[in-house]
């Protein structure tokens, strides 16, 4: 009987018995990245909280009150927007989403027939293209705006539409984003299957590899997208009609008279408010479709 008494081990040196040693210290260790995720959280929300807020707040309640106490100004500043110089803050809108939507997919476009080249086809000089494309992402954007400004000066073409369009076309990140992508979801045993049965190569871009890469060419389109839509620097260089101003630049000229007429800050920060509402439903409608795609593609392999 003795020898079939199961014995228990003697716990550890320095340790109360009874008690388990490994739960509470992964708990422990798993709190730090959890603080720090909230701690994150907190001071990107924080901003977008205050901004809501204070667009509920008419002028006098905006320097008057406390910071995060809601207002009762909101709809009168939403109509003060809109009375502001015969509705130009929609003007400004409307090229904004121009400047994003039609920027962003001629950048997706050239993003997808860039990278698809660079991932399958074998030809002198690819990975120094590429690494030149490496350069480009890591160059920024602030560097780039005079000489843009420069070369379209030349060309004639300051202080139009094209002048924010087309230095916006190439997306070294884009490009970069789309080789991966191509590489990790375009087989090549596949394009070869399309040429082997004859067809040509737009064919088989079009057919074969465009649909396979559709999730990652979402993503591109989202990242340029916002990326355009916040742009700054390149529209206020390249226009001076505020006609042609994006939302950004237009919420600048606005800010920088509320310095004399402290009643447009409402304005600004009203303005500030609606430019969001495009890019999170933008965010949420592609987040479904690219999930969708994704689950789809999965099912398909």
């Amino acid at each position: 009987m003795s020898s079939l008494a199961v014995r228990k081990a003697a716990p550890a040196a320095g340790t109360t018995p009874g008690t388990a040693q490994g739960p509470p210290l992964r708990r422990r260790i798993a709190f730090v990245p959890t603080v720090t995720l909230l701690i994150g959280a907190l001071y990107c929300l924080l901003p977008v909280a205050w901004v809501v807020i204070a667009a509920t707040k008419s002028g006098s309640e905006l320097f008057s009150t406390f910071t995060f106490l809601p207002g009762t100004g909101f709809t009168e500043n939403v109509r003060d927007l809109n009375a502001y110089r015969d509705g130009v803050y929609w003007k400004w809108m409307g090229n904004s989403a121009l400047y994003a939507g039609l920027g962003a997919l001629l950048s997706t476009a050239v993003s997808a027939f860039s990278g698809y080249a660079l991932a399958i086809y074998r030809f002198r000089g690819r990975e120094a293209v590429f690494n030149i494309l490496l350069a480009g992402v890591l160059m920024p954007p602030v560097i780039l705006a005079i000489p843009q400004y420069l070369l379209m000066a030349k060309a004639d073409l300051t202080d139009s539409y094209a002048s924010v369009l087309l230095p916006l076309v190439l997306s070294p990140y884009g490009v970069y984003l789309a080789r991966i992508y191509s590489a990790a979801a375009v087989p090549t045993d596949v394009v070869e299957a399309g040429r082997m049965d004859g067809a040509s190569e737009l064919r088989i871009f079009t057919r074969i590899a465009l649909p396979m890469m559709v999730p990652g060419l979402v993503t591109v389109f989202l990242f340029q997208f916002v990326a355009v839509w916040n742009n700054f620097l390149l529209p206020y260089i390249m226009l001076s009609d505020d006609e042609k101003f994006p939302i950004t630049l237009g919420l600048f000229t606005l800010l920088e008279q509320g310095s004399n007429t402290p009643a447009l800050y409402t304005l600004v920060i009203t303005g500030a408010l609606l430019a969001v509402i495009p890019l999170v439903a933008l965010f949420l409608v592609i987040q479904r479709f690219w999930s969708l795609d994704l689950l789809s593609g999965a099912v398909k392999s």
